[in-house]
């Protein structure tokens, strides 16, 4: 999709970023519940690059994610995936899961639908393009480094969730149950739209870099 802009657009863009504050994380108010879960993954660390393997450069899987400390009030989790630095109004939306069972665990590689890949039956919900699916990283070529959120949430009730619900019924059900969260940031960047850099093989001399 993205990777399709000509450089210049991206370049031009640069300065325009929905912004890390716009978040799910970051504009709920849990205060003490924030950072109280912690989310991680054996895939990538906290604030590095993501393979491009969970990118639109490589086979595009939702990446594994692991986690621990979620309350023991807890009745249900929802995850949330969002693009802070998308040159949109707010962020862009990339994967939605509600209805995760409310202890310590994981999702697996490719946990949601996207292209040639089943999924392991998450009850999904829409990404920006309205898509029940994950929507792997394509940030703009030359747009610079786009951080992606992945934000887990404890609630302490299960609503009913539509079947595949949006940003914004998620949202809604947050600022009513949440009492706990959890937030891990993998970055993304397509720094030619001519070059799609590819993973290199164990004991190759390339660079390993996601974009």
């Amino acid at each position: 999709m993205l990777e399709k802009l000509p450089d210049a657009i991206g370049l031009a863009l640069h300065g325009v970023r929905a912004g890390l504050e716009e978040i799910a994380f970051n504009t709920l108010g849990l205060r003490q519940g924030m950072a109280s879960i912690k989310l991680g993954s054996l895939a990538f660390a906290d604030h590095g690059p993501l393979p491009p393997r969970y990118t639109a450069d490589g086979e595009g899987l939702s990446p594994p994610l692991q986690w621990t400390g979620v309350p023991a009030g807890a009745a249900s989790l929802v995850l949330v995936v969002e693009d802070a630095d998308s040159p949109t109004p707010h962020p862009l939306v990339h994967g939605i899961a509600v209805d995760l069972p409310a202890e310590d665990g994981s999702l697996p590689e490719g946990a949601f639908p996207s292209a040639d890949n089943a999924g392991n039956g998450l009850h999904a919900g829409r990404n920006s393009v309205l898509l029940a699916a994950w929507l792997p990283p394509d940030p703009p070529p030359g747009h610079g480094v786009h951080r992606y959120a992945f934000q887990l949430f404890a609630l302490e009730s299960a609503p009913a969730f539509s079947a595949t619900p949006g940003r914004e019924e998620v949202m809604e059900q947050l600022r009513a149950h949440a009492i706990a969260s959890g937030l891990l940031i993998g970055t993304c960047e397509r720094p030619d739209g001519t070059i799609k850099i590819k993973e290199t093989a164990p004991g190759g001399s390339g660079p390993a870099i996601a974009g």
